[in-house]
């Protein structure tokens, strides 16, 4: 059900493409933020180095991507489509929250959007795990990575 074919490496590609732009965008926005208005900003003494996050989020990116692929791939079901669709929205929640914390500077909208993402987030994997149990479990280091940010973008604000 889930080997790599010629049929299944198009929507393969398109959903790392898709992924990995979201990726782009988010850093096009954060990247020069952090030297600037970032570094200006209290935080707590366990906020990651700054060289934690570009090692970090590719990797998440690419473990969502294939976490959607494989749903993709899974047997067309109701199920499907909900955790499909679920999936999405977390994506433009995800995207949206570089512009809002970084591109806006709005701390408290950042943690309006990001306590979204992990909600979304949660309903994606405990749906996609009943389409496709790997599915779930690819996803689950980026809800462990999300609710530490979600952590952090909280302390920023009560540090701000």
């Amino acid at each position: 059900m889930f080997g790599l074919t010629l049929k299944s490496l198009l929507p393969l590609a398109v959903i790392l493409a898709v992924c990995f732009s979201v990726a782009v965008l988010g850093a096009r926005v954060t990247t020069p933020e952090i030297p600037t208005w970032y570094a200006s900003l209290a935080k707590p003494s366990w906020t990651p180095p700054r060289v934690a996050f570009p090692i970090v989020w590719p990797i998440l990116y690419f473990l969502m991507a294939i976490a959607a692929w494989r749903l993709w791939e899974a047997p067309p079901s109701s199920l499907r489509t909900a955790a499909l669709v679920l999936f999405a929205i977390q994506l433009a929640l995800n995207a949206s929250w570089s512009y809002v914390f970084f591109g806006a500077h709005n701390i408290v909208g950042g943690l309006a959007i990001i306590v979204a993402l992990a909600g979304a987030l949660a309903a994606t994997i405990i749906v996609s795990s009943y389409v496709d149990v790997v599915s779930a479990v690819l996803l689950t280091p980026y809800i462990a990575w999300i609710i530490f940010a979600t952590a952090l973008n909280t302390r920023i604000w009560m540090l701000n």
